[in-house]
């Protein structure tokens, strides 16, 4: 059975202080963002609009994999392509709505369909894009997401 992912908002990392080769444990905000998307080449190409903003971008071809992946490893928010949930089997996306409550995550699809968009939001979409998804647009959402659920700190 699938545990949720543990969510801390911090993650820890080492400093050296310098003098007398002291090492001490400091927070710093929790970046990760993990894309799911079942296309190679979008699927890279989001990693590299999320790394060049400054996230640690994690690329999953599908659902199990990003389970496979995240297990027992903090992510700050996950982008979802919807067609990749439809090849999901049931128990899959059951997890998948549990670990929204943990993860939240954006939505992409390359149809508008309102049945996309249904089960996006059944399954606990924060927010909805229809590809090609607006680099800087999508950016915002994911601060947006990241803020509103306490996971960074607001600028």
């Amino acid at each position: 059975m699938f545990r949720p992912i543990r969510q801390d908002i911090e993650s820890p990392r080492l400093h050296n202080l310098g003098h007398q080769g002291a090492v001490v444990q400091k927070s710093l905000p929790v970046r990760i963002v993990y894309v799911i998307e079942g296309d190679g080449a979008v699927r890279e190409g989001l990693a590299r609009v999320l790394s060049s903003a400054g996230f640690e971008a994690r690329a999953c071809e599908s659902v199990a994999e990003f389970f496979r992946q995240a297990r027992g490893l903090r992510a700050s928010c996950a982008l979802l392509d919807v067609a990749t949930m439809r090849g999901c089997q049931l128990e899959l996306l059951e997890s998948l709505y549990h670990a929204a409550c943990v993860i939240p995550f954006i939505a992409l699809s390359s149809s508008d369909s309102p049945s996309s968009k249904q089960l996006a939001l059944q399954l606990g979409a924060q927010s909805y894009f229809h590809k090609p998804v607006d680099s800087s647009a999508l950016l915002d959402s994911i601060e947006w997401v990241m803020q509103r659920d306490g996971r960074i700190a607001r600028s």
